[in-house]
């Protein structure tokens, strides 16, 4: 009897080491990695996130810049509704990368609906305590809810810098290029390419949507679409033109910037 209690004991003490190795070993592999970013130049990011939005739109609008520590601040505020920053985390891809970096900005039906997400997700990357994986989880958990909504109204987002430094693709692709490609996107909550008429995996010239957290809500329960639509050929080299000085900035500072 006593060796049977023994035996007893000692194995739910081997349990309680194995439950204690296994949260252990889970918690040491949610610890996030390659959270931290760095600082970019304030008048190099100033300048990259003013880039994207037409010139007559430029003097009025709000800035806001990144604090790897803290998240994104204003700089500088506006006065036209309007407000750019340059994008450094895609929450849809579940990953941390130190060389995203994209300037977007949002008229003022963006700014109240689709922005606070990305202020949300730099607060919790810059706060170090959430993996790519968690942070994911917490937006879409947060559309699930109703906290995070879709735009109200049609709006419209500029991305008109000379460059850009993404994903090019859906999560699916882990694949980031730098690329010039200077575009419009209208809010286009809940739809599809096969709704504007385009080929179901929107790779047909002209106006295609994008809706990367469709991957993971479903293509009509994701509010964040958008309708993209490409600058003309000779508004893109007038762009290109217009920025050399900032596009030899961006190279100069970091070679993946370089076209």
């Amino acid at each position: 009897m006593n060796n049977a209690i023994r035996s007893k004991k000692r194995c739910c003490r081997v349990l309680s080491v194995l439950g204690i190795l296994f949260f252990s070993i889970q918690s040491f592999a949610q610890k996030p990695a390659d959270w931290q970013l760095e600082k970019m130049p304030v008048a190099l990011e100033t300048d990259f996130a003013l880039s994207c939005l037409p010139p007559q739109l430029r003097p009025g609008a709000t800035v806001y810049l990144l604090d790897p520590n803290k998240g994104y601040y204003v700089a500088r505020k506006g006065t036209n509704g309007f407000v750019c920053y340059v994008a450094r985390t895609g929450w849809e891809w579940g990953k941390f990368r130190n060389d995203i970096a994209a300037a977007i900005s949002f008229d003022a039906e963006g700014a109240r609906t689709i922005f606070p997400v990305e202020l949300d997700v730099a607060s919790m990357r810059a706060s170090g305590k959430f993996t790519a994986l968690q942070i994911r989880n917490i937006v879409i958990d947060r559309i699930k809810k109703g906290i995070y909504k879709a735009p109200a109204r049609n709006g419209i987002s500029y991305m008109l810098g000379p460059l850009m430094r993404a994903y090019p693709g859906t999560p699916a692709d882990q694949t980031v290029m730098t690329m010039v490609m200077p575009h419009y996107m209208f809010y286009a909550p809940y739809l599809t390419n096969t709704d504007i008429g385009n080929i179901p995996d929107g790779k047909a010239d002209g106006p295609v949507v994008i809706n990367p957290g469709a991957m993971f809500l479903g293509a009509k329960k994701s509010p964040y679409g958008y309708i993209i639509l490409p600058a003309g050929a000779t508004e893109r080299a007038k762009i290109e033109s217009e920025n050399k000085a900032l596009l030899k900035r961006l190279a100069d500072y970091k070679p993946y910037f370089k076209i």
